[in-house]
């Protein structure tokens, strides 16, 4: 009995420093850091900068959408920095905006609008704290045309 009690005393402070680690950190701080991911991910799509799209996402995370038959859409990292290829380097004509930006603990929810001329897109992204470090994890988007564009 001794032993466990020992065994347990001796596994709390190692618990509690692992879940105070996070906590001290901040709310605040922990915003401010998965915005700087998001911005990386706008700055991507506002210059058509692979490269920035690759420092905002895990390099397994994939976008889910619907298709216009209903049915689930999905592309790969690798797919959709493709996509990029024509356009590289060049400035997006829209307006990007974070609507919504949510934290809890090691988790993160965040909500993009992003208007072009023609259409407008609606993002959710899932960010994770990954070894310390905020990352997408997922994206999951619909587009909708603008009426009269």
């Amino acid at each position: 009995m001794a032993r466990r009690l020992a065994l347990f005393f001796l596994g709390v402070p190692f618990c509690l420093g692992l879940t105070a680690a996070p906590a001290a950190q901040g709310a605040g701080d922990d915003k401010a850091a998965v915005r700087a991911v998001v911005e990386n991910y706008l700055d991507g799509l506002r210059h058509n900068n692979v490269e920035s799209l690759k420092k905002a996402f895990w390099p397994e995370a994939k976008l889910f959408f619907t298709k216009g038959d209903g049915t689930l859409g999905q592309l790969t990292q690798a797919e959709w920095y493709a996509s990029f290829a024509s356009s590289a380097g060049q400035d997006a004509k829209a307006d990007f905006k974070i609507a919504s930006l949510e934290v809890t603990s090691d988790a993160a929810s965040v909500k993009v609008v992003e208007t072009y001329p023609r259409s407008r897109y609606t993002d959710y992204l899932s960010l994770l704290r990954i070894s310390g470090k905020w990352m997408i994890v997922n994206k999951i988007y619909t587009a909708e045309k603008l009426a009269g564009k």
